[in-house]
């Protein structure tokens, strides 16, 4: 049996009752939320609206009208960037920072968008002198990731968006890998903004994303369609989240949200990510009396996520010797994070990343550990 451990991606396997949401949104109700009276779409509409206020409470979001639904992070981020930042405007970014965002500033950069990035050091933690001393001329925007999806590294948002908010400069804030393993407390945070998905950590299916804009933040939004209101008007509504919410919404993914939600609140949040963490400090510490192994630890661990490289034998091939040797699924190269692997001395070739999940267990971790010590043997041979 495969022995999934790419949960950083996307977690796999869901709670059966995410399964369970998902097939009853797709065969017992099916409408179009927000588009109709009929009693299907008025269920739907009340699926959506719980949902939305389930995933209000759970990020510490006051305004359940500030929740918005996208299909991922990357879609959530792209509607604050390009909504945002104009022609002449500066922003900041961690040197963690995935493409979702730098990709989005790449081509921001060619309307006279300008990019610094402050560094973080080879264990991934930002140098937070440094960015006060930029936060000082007053940039458009900062953007940082709450966990690095490289090696898990846990980078400081509340203190971040305290000192942000003190110099006025607002902060999105990427939690793809953090929600659902980590407490966020939006509003106590001060967040600006905050993206992230629902096939992580908060064990929803793909294709649904989370977006906050706190009140009084005049973001532009990036498409204009149906919104089931207003529809006399050939203006976008102002209100949100119907100015961010064109097109019909993912009703089985939402749906399937709402049920991760609700599994990671009856198992306990802390439980999860105890119990996660606690796999990868022990996997760090097996893979460190292997020799030829070269951990890439954080300074703080925010999430499970371990990385490392194996002297001798490049990241891909190490997980394609996982995957055909031993059944075992991990992800390799440079994780869409190429400024982390800078950072880190790994790029070009990346390291093998090892993520488990909620359902991932100690014999899971010790099967993979084995798997490794017979791939450095067979190097050393």
């Amino acid at each position: 049996m495969t022995l999934y451990l790419d949960n950083a991606a996307t977690s796999f396997p869901k709670p059966p009752s995410v399964y369970e949401a998902v097939r009853h949104a797709l065969t017992e109700v099916g409408a179009s939320p927000g588009r109709a009276s009929h009693r299907h779409a008025r269920l739907a509409s009340s699926m959506v609206g719980a949902a939305r206020e389930k995933v209000a409470s759970f990020l510490g979001i006051g305004d359940a009208d500030r929740v918005i639904f996208t299909k991922n992070a990357t879609e959530s981020i792209n509607i604050v960037l390009k909504g945002w930042l104009k022609r002449g405007d500066r922003v900041l970014i961690s040197a963690m920072e995935h493409n979702s965002v730098v990709r989005p500033l790449k081509r921001l950069s060619e309307i006279g968008v300008s990019t610094e990035i402050v560094p973080c050091s080879g264990s991934g933690a930002i140098d937070v002198d440094e960015l006060r001393r930029r936060l000082e001329s007053r940039p458009r925007l900062m953007a940082m990731t709450h966990a690095s999806n490289v090696n898990g590294a846990l980078l400081p948002a509340e203190a971040v968006a305290q000192m942000c908010s003190e110099f006025g400069v607002p902060l999105l804030l990427d939690a793809a890998q953090t929600a659902g393993v980590q407490a966020i407390r939006a509003d106590k945070w001060r967040l600006a903004m905050l993206a992230c998905s629902a096939h992580k950590g908060l064990l929803g299916p793909p294709g649904v994303g989370v977006l906050f804009i706190r009140s009084g933040l005049d973001v532009e939004p990036l498409l204009e369609g149906g919104t089931g209101s207003r529809s006399e008007d050939a203006i976008q509504p102002e209100i949100c989240p119907d100015r961010y919410e064109s097109g019909t919404p993912n009703l089985p993914g939402i749906a399937g949200l709402a049920a991760g939600i609700d599994y990671i609140l009856s198992s306990g949040l802390e439980t999860i990510r105890d119990h996660e963490l606690g796999l990868a400090v022990r996997l760090e510490e097996q893979l460190r009396a292997i020799p030829g192994i070269t951990v890439i630890s954080p300074e703080v661990r925010g999430t499970a996520t371990v990385s490392f490289t194996m002297a001798g034998i490049n990241p891909a091939d190490a997980g394609h010797l996982l995957d055909e040797g031993y059944d075992i699924a991990v992800r390799t190269g440079l994780h869409c994070a190429p400024l982390a692997h800078r950072t880190f001395g790994t790029f070009p070739e990346g390291t093998v990343r090892v993520s488990p999940g909620y359902a991932t267990t100690a014999a899971d971790m010790e099967r993979l550990a084995e798997a490794i010590r017979d791939l450095a043997l067979l190097r050393r041979r």
